[in-house]
């Protein structure tokens, strides 16, 4: 039997493509003044803009796909999937925290932090140093991959600041984030079972040694 099952990767996969589809249909439903390359993904849903109610949808649909995504990946470390699991809560609760039509809010900006930065170490967190471990749970992989969630997050903030490309840095940053899920789900869903011990057997045996 495969380690993780089969709908792991629909909801991670679900996540990735309402993301991207919903940003961008969003965009193309906003007046001709709104320009993705500066202003954020926030901006489709703020107070005033154009159809909210789409990128509205798609933080909800997201935030469960990622919750569900935690839960099916028995396979990883615990805390790695609760990172998950707050930055789908974190997605699901944005939608109720719009910015106003002018400058933002506590709410909004609270919840944004928390969520961008559950989604960045969670990768971290599953880190496995056996050298039997799935690809994507190995330190090279996963640090790599954060190394550059967190690069693009500096880059994002610098562009925030200088009012400049901030929409096209936010979409870089937020797109990277929800390709790992897809990822890991696949390269754990073509390890059997048999051939990967439980990880609770493998931390007790290295607390016993």
């Amino acid at each position: 039997m495969p380690l993780i099952p089969w709908w792991v990767i629909l909801s991670s996969g679900m996540a990735f493509v309402s993301l991207i589809g919903g940003w961008a249909t969003a965009a193309s439903l906003q007046p001709t003044s709104f320009d993705p390359f500066t202003q954020t993904i926030s901006s489709l849903y703020a107070d005033g803009a154009t159809d909210r109610w789409l990128i509205t949808s798609v933080l909800v649909v997201v935030g469960v796909c990622y919750i569900a995504t935690a839960y099916g990946l028995d396979a990883v470390r615990t805390s790695a999937r609760v990172s998950l699991l707050i930055g789908g809560v974190a997605s699901v609760l944005l939608a109720l925290f719009p910015e106003p039509e002018d400058g933002t809010s506590l709410q909004h900006l609270v919840t944004t932090g928390v969520g961008f930065t559950a989604l960045a170490i969670w990768p971290c967190l599953a880190i496995e140093r056996r050298p039997s471990a799935p690809w994507a749970l190995r330190p090279a992989a996963t640090i790599t991959f954060t190394v550059t969630v967190a690069v693009s997050s500096v880059w994002f903030l610098l562009e925030l600041h200088a009012h400049s490309a901030a929409g096209l840095a936010e979409r870089v940053v937020t797109g990277l984030q929800a390709t790992w899920p897809v990822i890991v789900a696949t390269c754990l869903r073509g390890v059997p079972q048999r051939a990967r011990r439980p990880q609770a057997s493998v931390e007790g045996q290295t607390a016993d040694g």
